[in-house]
């Protein structure tokens, strides 16, 4: 009934938290502390030394603390660690390429041991006791751009070798029929047996050898060697007497003796003409495959002063040289 008796319109009473019993309580208590608190005295300091006991300190000798500076390195030390590093992979790269070099080594070998490249020409029998000299096959060595003209030239030296077999016969038919011939016939044999093989060996193998791996050099001495050979078909086709050719003047001075000769001197004297017709067309065939394939004199002589260094039986010369000049040195010292 109590609350029915309160007036809801009167004013409300103020109520102080601070005049609470627990608060009031509290703040006396410490009040008087403080007032009785001297911090001066023994007991005081006691306890707060005891309160604020110092930590402990680590055991051991302490070390200054020492700020490292930052050193720079000089020129010098980069230059070396540059250098370093330079020769460093310089000695790496020497390795690797040593290494593929071996390799390469080991794979030809393999390859020559499955796959060995015979000489195959001449085509001897096998119980010929002349085995062949060299190794010849137009697809497997010389591209395909130029196997057509490397094939003519080696018929053109076949042509060749049958020319000068029918300038032989022809000279001992005319020997036969003028014994006063029997120098013309002398020489016709010498010509057969020393063209024949030099033919081959100065100026086909030469062009075989620059078509396989494109040397300027085997180039260079193909050129002049063949300007030489078509020099010598047209001595051999003009036949003049005393050279042991069948030529044309040598077959039109038989005309009047022995009809039978004069007509095979003139069929030799005709194959003469047509070898230096065809060399002359083969020359200039091979001249304008020589501008594209970029073959230069500069590499020509490259390529032969490598030869020269490269040669075993040159370094064993200029090694003995050597020796010899230095112990004639030193025996005159």
């Amino acid at each position: 009934m109590s609350s029915f008796d309160t007036n809801p319109f009167a004013d409300p009473v103020d109520v102080n938290p601070f005049q609470d019993p627990s608060v009031t309580q509290l703040t006396n208590a410490s009040q008087s502390g403080l007032d009785e608190f001297n911090p001066f005295s023994e007991s005081s300091q006691l306890t707060n030394a005891a309160r604020t006991a110092p930590a402990t300190q680590p055991s051991g000798h302490s070390q200054p603390a020492v700020l490292q500076t930052s050193v720079e390195p000089t020129p010098q030390a980069v230059a070396a660690a540059a250098q370093a590093g330079l020769l460093q992979q310089q000695a790496e790269l020497e390795r690797k390429a040593a290494e593929l070099e071996k390799k390469e080594r080991e794979l030809q070998n393999n390859a020559a041991s499955i796959n060995p490249r015979q000489n195959n020409w001449p085509p001897l029998p096998r119980k010929c006791p002349i085995k062949p000299c060299f190794y010849q096959d137009f697809s497997a060595d010389i591209p395909a751009d130029y196997q057509r003209i490397c094939k003519m030239l080696y018929y053109l030296w076949m042509l060749h070798s049958v020319t000068l077999l029918l300038n032989l016969l022809a000279c001992l038919a005319w020997f036969t029929v003028h014994t006063e011939k029997g120098v013309d016939f002398g020489l016709s044999i010498l010509w057969f047996v020393l063209f024949t093989p030099c033919a081959f060996l100065c100026w086909y193998r030469p062009i075989y050898k620059a078509f396989r791996s494109d040397s300027s050099f085997s180039f260079f001495v193909f050129f002049f060697v063949f300007f030489c050979q078509i020099a010598i078909y047209v001595i051999q086709a003009v036949g003049i007497p005393g050279w042991g050719d069948s030529g044309w003047i040598a077959a039109l001075s038989e005309l009047r003796g022995n009809m039978a000769v004069a007509i095979i001197m003139m069929v030799v004297a005709g194959f003469f003409t047509l070898c230096a017709v065809l060399s002359l067309f083969l020359l200039k065939q091979v001249h304008s495959l020589y501008r594209r394939t970029g073959a230069s004199f500069q590499r020509a002589q490259e390529e032969f002063s490598q030869g020269i260094l490269t040669n075993r039986s040159f370094q064993n010369a200029a090694a003995g040289a050597a020796s010899s000049a230095a112990h004639s040195a030193f025996r005159g010292n």
